[in-house]
């Protein structure tokens, strides 16, 4: 199964999504585990949501580093896919809150765990021409939507560092991944509206350029 980049805002959400994502926004900022799990066990794909307009970005495995959850929670959540590279709008990680607190107990679990090696700038400036590719296939829906664009952290801790950004409107998205690694990795990115005849196109992006590859595909 594809791991999907969850850039969704209230705008793009019906009105039950919203309501669903904001008790779980609200029962982790309570540090209420018990209401926390019963909702990520029956939609596991909420894992490393943020408040539907919500501004500190917040994922459920944040609160639990604020909160200084059980370590029984904090494994749970990273075993339903939560991600400790993942950050809030402040630029923390889930183990840099846990630091900030002094919850000591929960900073070495929460230390992420990478798969492959990239240097943090690299990623960084690979993020940067990655995000100008989908906001010139895409800018006017994702203004429309306010999407939180993929952030490339999280593709080194997963086992396979691919993924998928559903574009809600243009009807399809983006799906990327790694190609190496070390300062000369790539990301490649293929796009598409699958009811557009011939709308794919193919990117490969390194830390200097993104680069149009191929197209006309789908």
């Amino acid at each position: 199964m594809t791991v999907k980049w969850d850039g969704m805002t209230k705008l793009g959400l019906s009105d039950s999504e919203v309501e669903l994502r904001h008790h779980l926004a609200n029962a982790a900022k309570a540090y209420d585990w018990k209401k926390t799990l019963e909702i990520l066990m029956a939609r596991p794909d909420l894992i490393n949501m943020t408040r539907p307009d919500g501004h500190s970005l917040y994922t459920p495995l944040h609160q639990a580093a604020h909160g200084d959850a059980p370590v029984q929670v904090v494994k749970k959540m990273i075993l339903m896919g939560g991600w400790r590279t993942l950050r809030n709008a402040d630029g923390e990680t889930a183990a840099d809150i846990a630091r900030r607190k002094s919850h000591q107990r929960l900073i070495k679990l929460l230390d992420p765990a990478y798969k492959i090696y990239v240097p943090q700038e690299t990623l960084a400036s690979i993020q940067k021409h990655f995000h100008a590719i989908i906001r010139n296939r895409a800018s006017d829906v994702i203004e429309q939507f306010s999407l939180r664009l993929p952030e490339l952290e999280p593709l080194i801790e997963i086992e396979k560092p691919q993924m998928w950004f559903t574009v809600p409107g243009m009807y399809g998205g983006f799906h990327y991944w790694l190609d190496g690694e070390g300062e000369n990795v790539k990301l490649i990115s293929e796009s598409w509206c699958r009811v557009v005849g011939g709308s794919g196109q193919r990117h490969e992006i390194t830390s200097r350029e993104g680069k149009l590859t191929d197209e006309g595909f789908v």
